[in-house]
């Protein structure tokens, strides 16, 4: 998990706190930019969106907050 370290994306909202590039306590991520995916060729709804920079973090992982 990215503890605050690196800076802030206030472009990017983010509310997944198992992911590695989240910033801590503050809902953002900390990449530069974020690659968007989709699972379906044929997308009707944001729901069958996902972010493809996802990375597991710490908090996401059996022993993790």
């Amino acid at each position: 998990m990215n503890n605050g370290d690196d800076k802030v994306n206030q472009a990017i909202q983010c509310s997944v706190v198992s992911c590695a590039h989240h910033c801590g306590d503050k809902d953002y991520c900390s990449l530069r930019a974020i690659q968007v995916g989709c699972c379906d060729p044929s997308v009707a709804q944001s729901e069958q969106t996902q972010c493809a920079s996802f990375d597991l973090g710490q908090r996401g992982t059996v022993g993790g907050k």
